[in-house]
C-alpha cells in the first residue's frame, strides 16, 4: 500500500481537484477525503453515493445546497458557511450531508474546501455546525503541546453514523500525535479505525500555507502486527502542504513540525464497529509520556485559533 500521497506538481486533467482519496484508492473499506478548489461563482456538484460527508471550508466561505438523489430538483437544506482565510486563521463552521445526496458548492471568492467522508448504511438529514460550538482542546505540554479542534468527534458531533474528524495545529518545533498510538485489530485495542492525515504546512511567515514548508510523519509496526499477519510499516516521511498520509494499521506518531514552519492536519477516521469511538493504544515503551504532562506548563502559543480568530491578535503571524 502506498501510504504517502504527496500533492502532485501537475494536477492532471481534473481542474480544481487537490486531493482525491476514496476507500478503493486507499485500499481499505471506509474512509475517504476530497479537497477541492472552487472558482468564484462557479457551482460544483458532489454526489455522496454510499458515504456521509462533512463540508469543511479551508479557505474562504461558501454556500452549500443539499438535495436528495431521489429528488434532485428539491433543495433539502441550504447552509451559508462563513469559512476562514486559511487553516491557521480561525476555527470554521461546517455542515454535514448524508449518503445518497447531491451537494452543490458555490463560493463568491476562490475557495478551498475539504470533504472528509466515510461509507455508511443510513441516510441522515443535512445539518449545520457553528464554529462557536466547536470545542478546542489544548493537549500535551512543553514541546508536545498542540491544539485539537474537535468539530466531528464522538460526544461533540453525533449526527453521523461512521465518520470521525478533528483538526490539529502544531506550532513550529512541537510534536503531536504523541506518544505513538494505534487503533487497529491487534491487542489490546478496543476499536479499529482507518485514518487519513491531510497536511497543511505554513511558509516562512508561520501562518500562510505554502509548499515551501516541511514537516515529518512517523508510522511503524511492531511484533504484534507481524503475528497478526498485517503488513510491515516503517516510514519517516517528509510532508508538505496538501500532502496526505494513510494509516491502515500500526503505530503512528510523532507528527513533527519543523522549527521554522507551523503544521496543521485534518484527521479523518472510520471503522467497522457499529458505534464511533476514538480509543487508541499507546506504544508501551512510550506510554509514560502522557503522565509526564501532569503539572507541566503547556506551550503559551496554544491555543492558536478560536471561532473569533487567532487567539493572540498581537502576534505578527509567526507560530515560532
Amino acid at each position: 500500500m502506498n501510504l504517502h500521497r504527496p500533492f502532485p506538481e501537475a494536477r492532471g486533467s481534473t481542474p480544481g481537484l487537490v486531493v482525491d482519496i476514496s476507500p478503493a484508492s486507499a485500499g481499505w473499506e471506509f474512509c475517504g477525503l476530497t479537497v477541492l478548489e472552487l472558482q468564484a461563482g462557479v457551482p460544483q456538484d458532489i454526489v455522496t453515493g454510499d458515504s456521509e460527508y462533512f463540508v469543511l471550508p479551508l479557505q474562504a466561505g461558501l454556500r452549500v445546497d443539499v438535495m436528495a438523489v431521489s429528488e434532485p430538483d428539491t433543495i433539502e437544506d441550504t447552509f451559508e458557511l462563513q469559512g476562514r482565510a486559511h487553516v491557521f486563521d480561525r476555527i470554521t463552521d461546517f455542515c454535514y450531508a448524508g449518503r445518497d445526496s447531491i451537494v452543490r458548492l458555490t463560493s463568491d471568492l476562490p475557495a478551498v474546501v475539504a470533504l472528509p467522508n466515510a461509507r455508511c448504511s443510513t441516510r441522515l438529514s443535512p445539518r449545520y455546525g457553528p464554529a462557536e460550538g466547536v470545542p478546542v482542546e489544548v493537549r500535551g505540554a512543553g514541546e508536545a503541546t498542540r491544539q485539537v479542534t474537535n468539530f466531528g468527534v464522538p460526544g461533540v458531533w453525533d449526527h453521523v453514523e461512521k465518520l470521525i474528524c478533528c483538526e490539529l495545529i502544531t506550532p513550529a518545533g512541537n510534536w503531536s500525535s504523541y506518544p505513538p498510538h494505534k487503533h487497529d485489530p491487534t491487542a489490546p485495542c478496543p476499536v479499529v479505525n482507518e485514518e487519513i492525515y491531510y497536511y497543511r504546512i505554513s511558509g516562512a511567515d508561520g501562518v500562510t500555507p505554502d509548499r515551501g514548508g516541511v514537516g515529518y510523519h512517523r508510522s511503524y509496526t511492531t511484533g504484534e502486527h507481524e503475528v497478526a499477519g498485517l503488513a510491515s510499516i516503517d516510514v519517516m516521511l517528509e510532508v508538505r502542504d496538501h500532502d496526505v498520509v494513510l494509516v491502515p494499521h500500526g503505530y503512528h506518531g510523532p507528527c513533527i513540525a519543523d522549527p521554522s514552519y507551523s503544521m496543521y492536519y485534518l484527521n479523518v477516521m472510520a471503522g467497522p464497529a457499529p458505534g464511533r469511538a476514538l480509543n487508541a493504544c499507546d506504544d508501551p515503551p512510550h506510554a509514560w509520556i502522557r503522565d509526564s504532562w501532569s503539572g507541566a506548563n503547556p506551550d503559551p502559543r496554544v491555543p492558536v485559533t478560536s471561532a473569533d480568530g487567532r487567539c493572540d491578535p498581537h502576534r505578527t503571524g509567526s507560530l515560532r
